[in-house]
């Protein structure tokens, strides 16, 4: 199996990092969502090292159809998640996604 990973780039507001990392967190409510489609994978929150309110949110999906057809079946859930979870960046960023290279 080669994934689809889906990438984004977050510039947290100082005040909200708690709260970014438990909505964007391994257990937080984006990864919840997610695991309601067929083919989802799982989700890395990387935290910048040198900027601490910068954040890269990795999640894998077995394919860019099954990430496709989350977005077209909880495209609903996926906007009123995103709303309320708004308030937390400065700057969020699409990195796109990305299809695996097998060798």
């Amino acid at each position: 199996m080669v994934p689809y990973t889906y990438l984004w780039e977050f510039t947290v507001k100082p005040d909200q990092v708690d709260e970014f990392q438990r909505h964007y967190g391994p257990n937080g409510s984006w990864v919840a969502l997610f695991r309601k489609a067929t083919g989802y994978v799982d989700t890395v929150l990387l935290r910048d090292s040198t900027n601490p309110l910068r954040f890269i949110t990795i999640d894998r999906w077995e394919s860019a159809d099954a990430h496709r057809s989350f977005k077209h079946a909880f495209s609903h859930e996926y906007a009123e998640l995103d709303k309320r979870c708004a308030h937390l960046t400065a700057r969020e960023v699409s990195l796109g996604g990305f299809e695996g290279v097998a060798v």
